[in-house]
Parts: structure tokens; C-alpha cells; sequence
């Protein structure tokens, strides 16, 4: 993946929050392409569909807690079911607004969740979630 994430799906019912965040990450070169979801449905419609073909689906997922149609939550219990059948590993970072620390803990104590970051998202939060997954990657890719 040449030092870097592939395909990221953003997962939030919030425009302008997937806008300012696919800004990001393209500026900075984070991946090759973004998808975006308004819904956990959509996502989880779009991986089911792709779950046979690891090229077309995220190498990292930014995932939103509160939307309609599916939220995080839900989403997160539909992924660790399908997760076995996908074939590559797919990173859970939780991206939201709620600061309850319920919710935190909740999230991390989901094993497919990587982190949880409090949005907005600054460039500084989204170095700190690529640039661990991009050494990890550049280092397989010398390994190999």
C-alpha cells in the first residue's frame, strides 16, 4: 500500500463533517481513495456486498455513534458478526461527538475498535490515528 491506507470509509450522517474530513485526508495523502456512508446501513450493505473482494473494501473505518437508520452501535455488532467472512482486517476508529464516558468505554470495549477520537477532528488527531497504520504497512511491505 506504499506507506499508506488504501481505501478509508467515513461513516457519519454529517455532510460537512465528511467533507472537511475527506479534505483531510487527501491533502495529507492518508489513502488512495474515501468512501462515504450517511448510515451504518449503507456501509454494512456495501461491505456484505464487497465481502469476498478485499480490494474494493476500507482498510480504516471512521465510524460515527449517533445516526439514523443504523447507527454506530449497531453498526459495530453487524461488522463483528460479518468480520470472519471479509478477509482482510479492517481498522475501527470511533469519530464522535459524544464526550460521555460511558460511551468511550463502550466503544473500546468493542474488539473491533481501534481508538475513540472526540470531533471535530483535528489534523493533528488524524495524524495521530494514520501514521501508526502507515509505519505498520511500510514495515510489511519490506518484510516481504
Amino acid at each position: 500500500m506504499n506507506g499508506k491506507s488504501d481505501i478509508v470509509a467515513i461513516i457519519d450522517d454529517d455532510r460537512v463533517f465528511q467533507k472537511i474530513t475527506w479534505m483531510k485526508i487527501t491533502r495529507k495523502n492518508y489513502a488512495r481513495k474515501v468512501l462515504m456512508f450517511s448510515d451504518g446501513e449503507q456501509a454494512m450493505r456495501f461491505i456484505s456486498d464487497n465481502a469476498g473482494k478485499p480490494d474494493e473494501l476500507p482498510d480504516i473505518i471512521l465510524l460515527d455513534l449517533n445516526m439514523p437508520v443504523m447507527d454506530g452501535w449497531d453498526f459495530m455488532d453487524a461488522f463483528v458478526k460479518i468480520k470472519p467472512f471479509i478477509g482482510k482486517t479492517i481498522t475501527i476508529f470511533v469519530a464522535t461527538s459524544s464526550v460521555n464516558p460511558e460511551d468511550q468505554r463502550r466503544a473500546i470495549e468493542v474488539s473491533a475498535v481501534s481508538d475513540y477520537v472526540i470531533k471535530p477532528i483535528s489534523d493533528a488527531s488524524l495524524n495521530k490515528l494514520f501514521t501508526p497504520l502507515c509505519k505498520e504497512e511500510a514495515e510489511e511491505g519490506k518484510s516481504e
